[in-house]
């Protein structure tokens, strides 16, 4: 019994799967000039009732029925509606001729309002055409298509897949294009790029996507764009669509910007002790050149000064080739030694009152521990400052004069660890 039921319920999902959804008026493709559209009626049925969709009687009834649209353009005119490579089934007893016509429908899919408009095809073997001329403009028709069904022996009604296009003068539309210009397409490196989309017989166009070398990297609703990161021989290209009904996309491409650049290099971030200088290592191609927003430095207009900052500082070299300006920066950092002081004394006397530790604050994680003779911990910290400095107390009061071991632990990529005594004076 499962067996039964599962084969019945493959058979289903496959039935339902290839059943075209055109099989419905209300679900007609809609077509348009310029395009080819596959299209087949296997698995096709009608539904048939009265005024429904498939109860018409033309120069052919209702077998198979499958469903187009279009929509004539704002002049209207004369359309042809071409079908070529028929593909007929060929299961024992089924027929092989298509039928054919277009239809007005002044209420959608309601049979009752159906009036066949141009020739209509009940033998279709090969290639055929639907004609129909002087259709008014904005106008939307359908196409049925059926199946033949009748001789002696048939069975089965008609089933094919087949090629179907529309033209003339009813439904073509101008040909859209965008197309794409820049003020220049010579920049300096890091300078903004703009590029402008003009787009021409491109109705209901809502946004642009814009490429650099094939890549997607913005969409816009407006038709400009900016960048400042292009590299030179980059394409900067841009793609639209055009029309809400059978949309077209367009594209256009601008030749390879010229990224002008030179060699600059304000050499690598150097590290030094409060009080020291050091030389900096600037190199560059650029005949111009000058290190700006620097303080004590010895000659701003050479490559190599030497700088004795006071606190860390970031010196900008800046260089200038065919009027482009290109910048790099060198930070020089100030490494305060740690000074751990041996004595302090907390006497409220506004000087040298809590045990502070200069060049601490460089190790936000650092842990400090103190403790008295006997071992016992008098205090513990995590992060010292000025702030939070010892200052000869203890949890349980004013600690006495005499000498407590502290341990400093940096928790600093080396792990460093100092050790050592203090000495408290009341």
């Amino acid at each position: 019994m499962k067996v039964v039921i599962f084969l019945l319920i493959t058979i289903f999902a496959f039935l339902t799967v290839a059943q075209t959804a055109y099989n419905n008026c209300s679900q007609a493709v809609e077509i348009c000039p310029g395009n080819t559209f596959t299209i087949n009626n296997i698995d096709a049925n009608k539904t048939f009732c009265p005024g429904c969709e498939d109860d018409f009687s033309f120069c052919f009834g209702s077998n198979n029925t499958i469903w187009l649209t279009f929509t004539t353009n704002s002049n209207g005119g004369d359309i042809s509606l071409n079908f070529s490579n028929l593909n007929f089934e060929t299961n024992p007893g089924q027929d092989n001729a298509l039928q054919a016509t277009i239809l007005s429908a002044s209420v959608p899919c309601n049979s009752a309002s159906y009036t066949a408009v141009g020739n209509c095809v009940s033998s279709g073997t090969a290639a055929f055409s639907l004609i129909a001329t002087a259709l008014p403009a904005n106008s939307l028709y359908y196409v049925v298509i059926s199946g033949d069904l009748s001789g002696a022996g048939i069975t089965l009604a008609a089933e094919c897949t087949f090629d179907i296009s529309i033209n003339g003068t009813g439904v073509d539309r101008p040909a859209p294009a965008v197309s794409i210009n820049s003020t220049s397409l010579s920049i300096c490196q890091n300078d903004i790029f703009t590029a402008t989309a003009t787009i021409n017989n491109c109705p209901d166009n809502s946004s642009y996507r814009w490429f650099i070398n094939g890549v997607l990297v913005a969409q816009t609703n407006s038709p400009t764009f900016q960048r400042a990161d292009l590299q030179d021989g980059d394409i900067v290209s841009v793609e639209t669509d055009c029309y809400s009904l059978c949309a077209e996309t367009v594209s256009s491409a601008l030749n390879p910007v010229n990224v002008y650049s030179f060699a600059i290099d304000s050499g690598n971030d150097l590290f030094i002790n409060s009080g020291e200088t050091i030389q900096l290592n600037g190199s560059t191609s650029a005949p111009e050149f000058v290190w700006t927003n620097a303080s004590n430095i010895s000659d701003n207009t050479i490559l190599n000064p030497f700088v004795y900052p006071s606190v860390t500082t970031t010196y900008t070299l800046s260089a200038t080739e065919n009027g482009c300006t290109q910048e790099d920066y060198v930070t020089v950092f100030i490494e305060e030694k740690l000074l751990i002081p041996t004595t302090f004394s907390p006497n409220d006397d506004g000087t040298n009152d809590t045990w502070e530790i200069m060049g601490v604050d460089q190790y936000p994680n650092c842990f400090v521990q103190i403790f008295d003779r006997w071992g016992q911990e008098v205090f513990q910290s995590t992060g010292y400052s000025k702030a939070k400095a010892w200052d000869g107390t203890s949890k349980t009061g004013v600690l006495a004069e005499g000498v407590y071991f502290y341990v400093v632990e940096l928790r600093d990529a080396d792990k460093q660890e100092f050790k050592g005594s203090i000495t408290l004076i009341r």
